[in-house]
């Protein structure tokens, strides 16, 4: 039987067309399923839901739309998708507001064709991905929102042991539907665990929940 790592389906979204077939032909050439492109945020959004990419490599500037906005429109429909951010832009703004509106992780155009690969692969597997630098910036971030009032900071919420458990198999890239064969629990069941560890955490979406336990080394174990 195929490993699901083994079939990635990526969605790529930029706004230059030599640019966006170019990077779908680089992957396709490489081993994963180009299964769409899009030109804006809104066809992202429209596109995403009709094919339901595991990874979307999404640039932020999209003419006159934002990758933001897909972001969060994407998320919004599907929340088990993965988004790879892959910009020109290295302003610390820009990194941080894709990381807010749910963005996995942040590349930079100038990343060569293995390295994006890799990082595609990565967050398929849900791990965080950043090009060097940006992730101590990230994380950098949530240490300084941890220490303010209504923060993540202070005593730690106290999570059952279920919700533990869940936590750890979020933070290894698996789905609900696949932490529930895991755990013989039901779909509902796994999501509700989910939603009340969001909820506890202060967390907005699973791609900072599976930072958070990245951070603390759940994913590890």
């Amino acid at each position: 039987m195929t490993e699901e790592s083994d079939a990635i389906t990526v969605m790529v979204v930029d706004d230059h067309p030599i640019w966006r077939e170019g990077v779908a032909r680089d992957l396709t050439e490489r081993g994963l399923t180009v299964v769409a492109t899009a030109a804006d945020a809104e066809a992202a959004v429209r596109i995403a839901f009709a094919t339901r990419p595991r990874v979307v490599l999404m640039d932020l500037n999209l003419g006159a739309s934002s990758g933001v906005r897909a972001i969060e429109g994407i998320l919004g429909k599907l929340p088990e998708t993965r988004i790879l951010v892959l910009s020109a832009s290295g302003e610390h703004s820009d990194v941080l507001e894709a990381v807010k509106a749910g963005a996995n992780g942040y590349l930079l155009k100038s990343a060569g064709a293995d390295e994006l690969l890799a990082a595609v692969r990565r967050t398929a597997e849900g791990f965080p991905v950043f090009t060097p630098g940006l992730a101590g910036l990230v994380l950098g971030e949530y240490r300084r929102l941890a220490g303010e009032p209504g923060g993540t900071g202070g005593e730690a919420p106290v999570l059952t042991e279920r919700e533990t458990e869940v936590l750890r198999l979020v933070a290894k890239g698996l789905t609900a539907r696949q932490i529930g064969e895991r755990l013989v629990l039901s779909h509902r069941t796994v999501e509700s665990h989910v939603q009340n560890t969001l909820r506890k955490l202060q967390l907005h979406n699973r791609a900072q929940l599976v930072r958070y336990a990245i951070e603390r080394g759940l994913a590890d174990g």
